[in-house]
């Protein structure tokens, strides 16, 4: 009889087990609908990654500064928001006003074999504070990942490419930081909150 009662609670703990998965998966699916227009929207960016932008986008937005590369790269940084959570993120655009595709510098990536393992990015950016005479590096996720736009290798004539930086927020007394990036010329941006 100990053998059947147990067989029985067993049965029973998979059931309730699959029960709370299945309950968690719609929990998962479902959702108010006011969250899923912001991802679907961030994802909408990065899907149309190499079309130009609508009128308005180009016209609404003045950059703050402009960063002229190698082989017609331009790139064109629109925000630099610091955030409650202690960081700084640069927003911006890579833009190919060259003649021909041009192949994005490997030097992008900076040189340390961690950010280099997981692909071309703009892991070698920086942001320096001239006052406090600090340097500022790219974030890193658990796994080494550097948290900016990462993935591409070429860009075609006329093409954009949204891009993003994450980096430790200098203090809050400092407006002004210099950004870097390895092949780019350096500019002075302003950082926003």
């Amino acid at each position: 009889m100990s053998m059947r009662f147990t067989a029985r609670v067993r049965r029973g703990m998979v059931a309730l087990t699959v029960a709370a998965g299945l309950a968690v998966g719609v929990a998962g699916c479902g959702g108010s609908g006011g969250d899923d227009e912001k991802p679907t929207s961030s994802a909408s960016a990065s899907r149309t990654s190499g079309s130009d932008p609508s009128t308005d986008q180009g016209q609404s937005e003045q950059p703050l500064a402009e960063l002229k590369g190698s082989d017609g790269l331009l790139l064109q940084i629109t925000s630099a928001e610091r955030d409650s959570g202690g960081f700084v993120t640069v927003n911006g655009t890579l833009k190919n006003d060259g003649a021909q595709t041009a192949v994005i510098p490997s030097a992008l990536s900076g040189n340390e074999t961690e950010i280099i393992k997981n692909g071309r990015s703009l892991g070698g950016a920086t942001l320096v504070d001239p006052q406090g005479r600090k340097r500022y590096y790219v974030l890193r996720d658990t796994e080494g990942r550097p948290l900016t736009t990462t993935g591409f290798s070429t860009l075609k004539t006329g093409a954009t490419l949204a891009v993003f930086m994450q980096f430790p927020a200098p203090p809050t007394s400092v407006a002004e930081v210099d950004l870097q990036l390895p092949t780019f010329t350096s500019a002075t941006i302003k950082v926003s909150g």
